[in-house]
């Protein structure tokens, strides 16, 4: 293919850091196909995917198989190729949601006083184990600050620290001077048990230093993905049977255990948060019993192809993804129990599909393969995204780059946009050269506290070592105060996870075709382009994660 037929003067050396951007070049006969995204289309989407009659799409459920039924049949009609297993565009994910019984039973004994048993529910909570129905575990306990492990960032609560045999009490946060997305991975639950596992210990408990908060409930359950072995796949709260306790407390409960070791809270907390790890033993040990009842389920990821032109470049693959799930029936609000999410995601997912048209309808491919993705369980700790970036349909290292698509919350016309993740890869460059193509604004993160990063299915391509990013609004407005995140904020607490977010007034489906232009030719840059995204020398995410 000549690449010049569709698209001009993309100066491939600019994906290196460093280097001058030229300005984007679009033939017309590309334009042309992007003019053809069509806002009844992405409303017709929206408007089947958030309709009551597939009651909030919950996997395992009819209404989700619905959902996956109206993808195939869009990616049948517009000749994308299956990519699933076996010839199909279905891949099955076994989901297992495990509840815990009402027996728990936690226990801190010391050599000095009594043993005393804690009141579950008030002082304690014990997530069920995802593999096996009972579990009793007795070992020392150490104060393990944040849970962080990072010497090459300055910071390490494990340094010093004996936890090898013992149960860790972490508390989630992360010293101050760490960047946002740093932040987010560190305070991440896999990224706690995994260091612990590390280092040797047996247990994790988590502790909050809210005097006013209470321990989460655990009665819903919790969920893993099995595989075929009947063992933990994928989960967000399990990562080996070494791990046999993983629990909560509350602040009262921590006050106790750290005054057995002579330690002060807020002097305690003063000093992780400048980055003084103040880790110690406690002179306690804790004796754990509790059961878990397991229920199964089958779900599944939607994936298909469009295959690439060039003789090499096609074996490899860019992956455009949106969760397809949502949360299902619930708690009534104002009399309304679907909890249709029309945003959250079916958004995504309609997005998805109308960037899947554009290249279906190209007449010349790109060079690589594009692969669009929708996952099952994302509400339910990104698991299905999880389980196809680490079991792909395709070779694993033939991924290159993810761009994901979640709730991009397009309630008023996009003037700018956020690209979670861009800045740690080579992606940041393409996505400066479609925003600036398409007359968009490119800002930073307007609220990093939000945890975003981490907290979308492209995380699950990150740690799989796979560059990727996640396209949201940014602050532009049209009248100049640019202060959009102060709307969206209003628009989360009336809608987000709440029956109300509906096919309604509030979407803006002019800007939602912007949206797609974008995401596409993000992708087909990287498509078009021989070398391959990597991460940016040095960075945080690649060193740990790189293939």
């Amino acid at each position: 293919m000549k690449i010049n037929k569709i698209l001009i003067g993309l100066c491939f050396l600019s994906f290196a850091q460093g280097a001058t951007a030229q300005d984007l070049q679009v033939s017309k006969k590309l334009n042309k196909s992007l003019q053809k995204v069509a806002p009844q289309a992405l409303q017709a989407h929206v408007s089947y995917l958030a309709d009551d009659r597939l009651l909030g799409r919950k996997p395992g459920t009819e209404g989700y198989r619905m959902a996956v039924d109206y993808v195939v049949d869009h990616f049948k009609e517009m000749g994308v190729q299956p990519a699933g297993e076996g010839q199909s565009y279905l891949q099955r994910v076994r989901l297992r949601t495990a509840v815990p019984t009402a027996d728990a039973r936690l226990t801190v004994r010391s050599t000095t006083a009594a043993p005393q048993n804690l009141i579950p529910g008030r002082d304690f909570s014990i997530y069920p184990h995802p593999e096996q129905t009972q579990v009793e575990v007795e070992a020392p306990l150490v104060f393990a600050g944040y849970g962080i492990s990072a010497p090459d960032l300055g910071y390490d609560d494990y340094a010093n620290l004996d936890a090898k045999g013992k149960i860790v009490v972490v508390l989630r946060g992360a010293p101050e001077q760490f960047p946002s997305t740093v932040t987010a991975y560190s305070m991440d639950l896999q990224t706690i048990l995994r260091t612990a596992a590390n280092h040797g210990a047996v247990g994790v408990i988590l502790a909050s230093a809210n005097p006013k908060a209470g321990v989460p409930s655990l009665q819903n359950g919790v969920h893993s993905i099995m595989g075929p072995d009947g063992k933990v796949a994928v989960s967000r709260n399990y990562v080996s049977d070494q791990i046999r306790l993983l629990a909560n407390i509350n602040q009262p409960t921590l006050l106790h255990l750290m005054r057995q070791a002579g330690l002060d809270l807020e002097q305690t907390l003063a000093s992780m948060k400048k980055g003084v790890p103040a880790s110690a033993p406690l002179p306690v040990s804790i004796a754990a019993q509790y059961s878990s009842a397991h229920q199964d389920f089958d779900s599944y990821n939607v994936i298909g192809k469009i295959n690439g032109s060039d003789r090499q470049l096609k074996e490899e693959y860019v992956v455009h993804s949106a969760h397809l799930d949502h949360v299902g029936v619930g708690t009534p609000v104002d009399g309304d129990s679907i909890y249709n999410g029309a945003h959250d995601n079916a958004s995504g997912v309609a997005s998805v599909l109308e960037i899947a048209r554009i290249y279906a309808n190209l007449k010349e491919k790109p060079k690589r393969s594009v692969l669009f993705v929708m996952v099952t369980a994302e509400e339910m700790g990104l698991l299905g995204s999880a389980y196809f970036a680490a079991h792909p349909t395709v070779p694993k290292a033939r991924l290159v780059a993810n761009i994901n698509t979640d709730m991009p919350t397009l309630i008023a016309p996009l003037l700018s946009v956020v690209p979670l993740g861009a800045n740690h890869s080579s992606l940041e460059n393409p996505v400066r050269q479609a925003a600036r193509h398409l007359g968009l604004s490119v800002e930073a993160d307007p609220e990093p506290d939000q945890n975003r990063f981490i907290r979308s299915d492209q995380y699950s391509f990150v740690v799989q070592g796979v560059p990727a990013l996640h396209i949201k609004y940014g602050n532009k407005t049209a009248d100049g105060k640019n202060n959009l995140d102060e709307r969206v904020k209003v628009w989360r607490a009336k809608y987000y996870h709440k029956p109300q977010d509906e096919l309604n007034d509030t979407f803006d489906f002019e800007a939602a075709k912007a949206y797609v232009q974008l995401n596409f030719l993000i992708s087909y840059q990287v498509a078009q382009n021989p070398q391959r995204p990597s991460w940016n020398a040095g960075d945080f995410f690649g060193t740990r994660f790189k293939n």
